[in-house]
C-alpha cells in the first residue's frame, strides 16, 4: 500500500486527516464530534481502533472539538507541543498521563514505517504547527491555518509529492462579508489564513516536477467557493508561467461535509528534480 491519506473534513466547521502506511495510521486533528468522526471514517472503511496516535496542529475548536472524547474512546495517545497542551488541556477533559505526549516543534516522530516532522507556522494560536509525512521516498505535506508561507515553512513543504495547502478565502468576498472588521483584519493578517491569491503565489515556488497533486483546503464557507479557489490559483500559476494539460491539472478538492477519496502518495516514474535532490 505504501502511504495514503484521506482528508475527512476541512474548513471552519471541523478538520481531520488520516495518514496511513503499511504499518501505522495516525489522525491529524479531531475537529468534530466523535459521532461525526466515526461517520466520516466509516465512509473510508477505517475505524478508531485502526489508529495509532492523534497529532494536534493547534488548539482552535475546529481542530480539537472531539479530541478528548475520541482519544478516550479509542485509548489513543495525543501528541502536541507544550504550549499547545497548555492551551487545549482545559477543553479536552481528563487525559491519562501516559496518553499525554509532549513533543517538540521540529521533532520527527516515527510510527512503524511512517515518519512525521512538525514545523512551526504563523497563526494566532499558542504554538501552531503543520506536519510533513514521509514513508520510504515519498513526501506528503499538510499546510493549513497559515498567515503566510515563511522561508522556513517553504523549506519544509516544497518538493512534496502531494501537498494539502490552505486556500481559505477570496479577499473581495471577505472584505464585503458580514464579519466584523476586527475578524476580517485577523484573517487577512500574517497570523490569519491564506487567500486564494496567496495560495497560488506560494505554489509557484512550492511545486516542483516531483509534485503530483495539490489539495486546496480549509476553504471558508462564507467567503470562498471551491471553483473560485481553483480558478484563482490556476490563474496565478499560469500568470507565472506554470501551465498544465487538462489531464495533468494538479489541483484537487477537499470538503467540509465529506471525506476525500483515499489517495496513495507515489513518486512519479521520472522527473528532472530527482537529480537536484540527490545532489543536495
Amino acid at each position: 500500500m505504501g502511504m495514503r491519506f484521506t482528508v475527512l473534513s476541512s474548513g471552519s466547521t471541523g478538520n481531520a486527516t488520516i495518514v496511513q502506511s503499511d504499518e501505522a495510521a495516525v489522525l491529524v486533528d479531531v475537529g468534530m464530534s466523535v459521532k461525526k468522526m466515526e461517520e466520516l471514517m466509516r465512509e473510508r472503511g477505517i475505524a478508531g481502533h485502526h489508529l495509532d496516535a492523534i497529532l494536534v496542529t493547534h488548539e482552535h475548536s475546529d481542530h480539537i472539538k472531539g479530541l478528548g472524547a475520541f482519544a478516550r474512546k479509542f485509548d489513543l495517545p495525543i501528541f502536541a507541543n507544550e504550549a499547545t497542551w497548555a492551551a487545549l488541556e482545559r477543553h479536552v477533559g481528563k487525559i491519562a498521563p501516559e496518553k499525554r505526549v509532549v513533543m517538540q516543534t521540529g521533532e520527527t516522530l516515527t510510527f512503524g514505517d511512517l515518519r512525521t516532522t512538525s514545523y512551526a507556522i504563523s497563526h494566532d494560536a499558542a504554538e501552531p504547527v503543520g506536519y510533513v509525512f514521509e514513508d520510504e521516498d515519498v513526501k506528503l505535506s499538510l499546510a493549513t491555518d497559515l498567515g503566510y508561507v515563511s522561508d522556513k515553512v517553504r523549506k519544509m513543504i516544497e518538493d512534496s509529492d502531494v501537498l494539502v495547502l490552505e486556500s481559505n478565502h477570496d479577499v473581495d468576498m471577505l472584505r464585503m462579508g458580514h464579519y466584523p472588521w476586527s475578524t476580517k483584519r485577523r484573517i487577512l493578517s500574517d497570523v490569519g489564513h491564506l487567500s486564494n491569491e496567496a495560495a497560488g503565489e506560494a505554489l509557484c515556488y512550492l511545486m516542483t516536477d516531483r509534485t503530483k497533486r495539490v489539495y486546496l483546503a480549509h476553504l471558508s464557507l462564507d467567503h470562498n467557493l471551491m471553483d473560485l479557489a481553483k480558478l484563482t490559483v490556476n490563474n496565478v500559476l499560469e500568470g507565472n508561467g506554470h501551465f498544465f494539460r487538462k489531464d495533468e491539472f494538479p489541483l484537487r478538492e477537499t470538503y467540509h461535509d465529506r471525506p476525500t477519496p483515499w489517495d496513495e502518495v507515489r513518486r512519479k516514474q521520472a522527473y528532472p528534480a530527482l537529480d537536484r535532490v540527490q545532489r543536495l
